[in-house]
């Protein structure tokens, strides 16, 4: 009997789609399966792209988990029907509220914030102040942010909907539209490097593609990333935008036991520690400390939407930003 066990428990194992790259999640699962002895299958793909695979495997799916950047995706899986509820105490009391599914379909497991940097030599961080102020002329020609195709710049959008409505939030997109140096090209290290070689003075990233580039052995970007600064926007008033990674299990889930088992080490110390310090994110949970990088950026007020909101109003924001010729 004891050998039977034996056999059955190293057989076990879990499928991960993931939209992450795969050096970015690939060291935490490995330690997963070093400390449990679960085989971790790991599929990666850009998020769509997985949720339209999930969709058309349907029940034969093999996939026991996705793994998404951004809740806007998890949020289109759950309505989908491709996510199942989940209830565990560690993933309860270690994620907050707001950074979880209301019916516990998904979970967030780092944390990121879309802030402003801007041009050390031409911008005085006193003239910044929200990001409602990015639309103000006093920016014209002075912008640069990506494409509106971006999930990144949708959920910023989708904030601002669910903050100010959508009549107030499609003003301010067209602002911001006018205000851009250039039309929309590449991703947020391409922004950061616009600003750099003066292009444009202010531009709108996410906070681990600047550390990134702060740790890099590439003397391009760090040379790149020495030219800005960051400023939180809205600190006298809601917060900072606040974005994640997450994960949830996926409705048809051959190996759900083993599913549920990563997603709890994902918010354990060793993964959080992981992901603050070999990512620059941070973690889900406020007892483990930031990186070396981030903590330089000092704390900062976080906006306490609840992230699903996110994902509620993405239509209404992809809408407007189209109307606001955002492209």
């Amino acid at each position: 009997m004891s050998l039977l066990a034996a056999g059955v428990l190293s057989a076990a194992e879990v499928n991960v789609y993931s939209a992450r790259q795969e050096n970015l999640i690939k060291p935490i699962l490995d330690q997963f399966s070093e400390q449990t002895g679960i085989t971790v299958n790991l599929i990666t793909g850009g998020a769509d792209e997985l949720i339209t695979r999930m969709d058309l495997e349907g029940a034969n799916s093999p996939a026991d988990i996705l793994l998404t950047v951004d809740v806007g995706r998890l949020h289109r899986a759950k309505e989908m029907g491709l996510l199942q509820s989940v209830d565990s105490d560690v993933l309860m009391s270690s994620i907050p509220e707001q950074y979880r599914d209301s019916d516990n379909q998904w979970f967030s497991v780092s944390l990121r914030s879309r802030v402003i940097v801007y041009d050390k030599d031409r911008v005085d961080p006193g003239e910044l102040s929200t990001y409602e102020d990015l639309a103000d002329p006093k920016w014209d020609g002075k912008i640069c942010i990506r494409s509106s195709s971006n999930i990144y710049n949708q959920s910023l959008t989708a904030s601002l909907v669910s903050h100010n409505g959508v009549e107030a939030t499609e003003e301010w997109a067209r602002g911001l539209v006018s205000n851009m140096a250039r039309s929309p090209q590449g991703g947020d290290r391409d922004q950061i490097a616009a600003v750099a070689i003066g292009q444009c003075e202010l531009a709108v990233v996410n906070t681990y593609y600047l550390a990134g580039m702060l740790n890099a052995t590439s003397d391009d970007q760090l040379e790149q990333a020495q030219a800005v600064d960051v400023f939180w926007p809205n600190q006298d008033g809601r917060g900072a935008h606040i974005n994640v990674s997450g994960a949830g299990v996926s409705e048809h889930a051959p190996n759900r036991a083993e599913a549920v088992q990563l997603l709890e080490f994902m918010v354990s110390d060793e993964a959080q520690t992981w992901y603050a310090e070999a990512n620059n994110e941070y973690p889900i949970r406020t007892d483990v400390p930031v990186s070396a990088t981030l903590e330089s950026w000092g704390e900062f007020k976080a906006d306490p939407l609840a992230l699903e909101q996110l994902g509620i109003h993405n239509a209404e924001a992809v809408r407007l930003m189209d109307r606001a010729d955002w492209r």
